[in-house]
């Protein structure tokens, strides 16, 4: 439920009715926008009475929610969400940059890609440690190992870095780490998206091989039920029948989870293609339906990358892509006015 306050509320006022919600085992969560301050209802708000609330010299208007998403729901929190790492804001009409190379698998790769793609502009440094595997057989990753060269990197270039999580054993690991990464394998392990809800650092998480959009807003509301608000939606493409790409980028999710939800939603487009010559055209066309940013792989050396190198490119390739990014960024923005 959600309830709509008049414009200059009597404070006292709102506060007694916040507190006698309180008392009825309601939370509360308050949204103050320019022209409107909207409140909305988490908990059981099958006995409340619409009439009663409406009837209040305080309130506008009266709504129940029917999504079974309340934290992640825009009709709850109107305006876009700004998700803050260090300098950099994600949401609100920024365009933001992840690039980086899928696993860290030495210091002087990860710094050398780290200085190439912050020279062209980017805005964070992803890198892999952690890495998820279709076969026990393939590379896993560096682990702890792989975070500590991460950390070199970002002292290096105070670009913030954004790796993966498999587990909530390893967060101890990732005290330094700027946006923790849930991979789309991972998107429906509860259990580590409330161990998310109870930092307050943000989370980056990616879509299921076949979630819906709501699973994808569900498994987001369990980060954000544990007081973890700071989440960035990620549309990395869906398993289809088509096996020309590695997966389906689902352009569609951009506009579709921005009507949905407040959160800011951004794309993968190396994943989506696993074909390192279709990630300029579908990062341009995330760009222009409305992405927030995108996450893209960029390698030294792709031809012996120890995993997805078809998927990455080259410093020099995303050197011109950024350009063009931002290019496209702003002639949307300009369309927009």
């Amino acid at each position: 439920m959600i309830v709509i306050l008049k414009q200059n509320p009597n404070q006292a006022q709102v506060n007694n009715f916040i507190g006698w919600l309180h008392e009825k085992g309601i939370e509360v969560h308050t949204s103050v926008g320019i022209s409107q301050t909207i409140l909305g209802l988490v908990g059981d708000t099958s006995a409340l009475d619409i009439n009663l609330i409406s009837a209040l010299d305080i309130v506008e208007d009266v709504k129940r929610i029917q999504e079974p998403y309340k934290n992640a729901n825009r009709k709850f929190h109107p305006q876009d969400t700004v998700v803050k790492v260090g300098d950099v804001q994600v949401g609100g009409g920024n365009l933001t940059i992840i690039a980086g190379p899928c696993s860290v698998e030495s210091e002087e790769q990860i710094v050398s890609v780290a200085r190439s793609v912050k020279a062209s502009g980017a805005n964070m440094l992803r890198g892999g440690a952690f890495k998820p595997r279709t076969s026990p057989y393939s590379f896993q990753g560096l682990r702890a190992e792989g975070i500590r060269l991460l950390t070199l990197a970002k002292a290096e270039t105070a670009l913030p870095i954004v790796t993966e999580i498999m587990d909530a054993s390893q967060l101890p690991l990732f005290e330094d780490v700027d946006v923790i990464q849930v991979g789309a394998r991972n998107m429906q392990n509860f259990e580590l998206l409330k161990a998310l809800g109870s930092l307050r650092k943000p989370v980056l998480l990616k879509r299921g091989l076949s979630a819906t959009y709501e699973e994808l807003l569900m498994s987001a509301e369990y980060i954000m039920a544990g007081g973890n608000d700071q989440v960035i939606l990620c549309e990395r493409g869906i398993r289809t029948f088509e096996t020309y790409t590695r997966n389906t980028m689902d352009v569609a999710a951009v506009p579709v989870l921005k009507r949905l939800t407040h959160l800011p939603v951004i794309v993968d487009p190396s994943h989506s293609a696993g074909r390192s010559d279709l990630v300029a055209p579908l990062s341009c066309a995330a760009v222009a339906a409305g992405a927030d940013g995108l996450i893209i792989e960029v390698h030294n050396d792709p031809e012996h990358a120890l995993c997805d190198g078809p998927q990455s490119i080259r410093p020099e390739v995303f050197d011109g892509l950024a350009e063009r990014l931002r290019e496209i960024a702003e002639l949307c923005r300009g369309a927009s006015k």
